[in-house]
């Protein structure tokens, strides 16, 4: 299970990354986080961006309501969702994880 914290700001995700991967997915969890992989390398924020971006289409929010907080230059990073419920998101990427299960 992904390990969400709710603060006053929002929820905080953790994500382990995996950049310059073969194709851009969330391929799944690792140790309660969820595991993003972005075709992206890991250079000057590129795959940071790229995991946002594909945070946000998969879990149906836009942009800006995704904010990294920790883990610039490492794989396991914190970013805070924010303009939905603990609840929902927990909902969304279970659909997500559901989806990339069904699909292996």
């Amino acid at each position: 299970m992904i390990e969400l914290r709710e603060t006053e700001g929002g929820t905080i995700l953790p994500v382990r990354a995996a950049p310059a991967a073969r194709r851009d997915q969330i391929a799944g969890q690792h140790e309660g986080m969820l595991k993003v992989c972005v075709t992206q390398a890991a250079e000057k924020g590129k795959a940071n961006k790229a995991i946002a971006q594909l945070l946000a289409s998969a879990l149906g929010l836009r942009k800006c309501q995704i904010t990294l907080l920790s883990g610039a230059t490492a794989r396991d990073k914190r970013f805070l969702i924010t303009g939905i419920s603990l609840a929902e998101l927990q909902t969304r990427i279970s659909n997500v994880l559901a989806a990339t299960n069904d699909s292996k």
